[in-house]
């Protein structure tokens, strides 16, 4: 497979916040130079900046998907004649929610995770 075509459906974000991780943990456990943990901090500030912006996003859809769950439980309360239309919108649109926020979950918590880890390489880079 081409470089061009390798990420044409998405990065996947999950494999993507692991890989990283993995390689990031290996280079400080491998006792880098102060020179080094600032251009590690560099990259790793940039590619946190890239999972804010995409929690960002996830956040944004959820609260859309909540706003479209909640209608068409107004439609199945206050609208009987549009059960037939609203509840199967409902199920598909409740399904699509959980599996949002269980990424949402993801992310937010890597976000955080990758806080402590700017922490860590910052107070490594301190103790120089």
């Amino acid at each position: 497979m081409n470089r061009t075509n390798k990420n044409k459906y998405g990065i996947g974000i999950t494999k993507w916040c692991r890989e990283y991780e993995k390689l990031l943990e290996e280079a400080l456990n491998g006792k880098p130079s102060t020179d080094e943990l600032a251009r590690m901090l560099a990259i790793h500030e940039k590619r946190l900046s890239y999972l804010m912006h995409e929690r960002l996003i996830h956040l944004i859809v959820v609260f859309i998907t909540v706003i479209l769950v909640l209608f068409s439980i107004a439609l199945i309360l206050f609208c009987p004649e549009a059960i037939p239309a609203a509840l199967p919108m409902f199920l598909i649109l409740f399904v699509l929610l959980v599996f949002y926020i269980r990424h949402y979950f993801f992310l937010e918590n890597t976000v955080q995770h990758w806080y402590r880890l700017t922490e860590e390489i910052e107070n490594m880079i301190c103790k120089g």
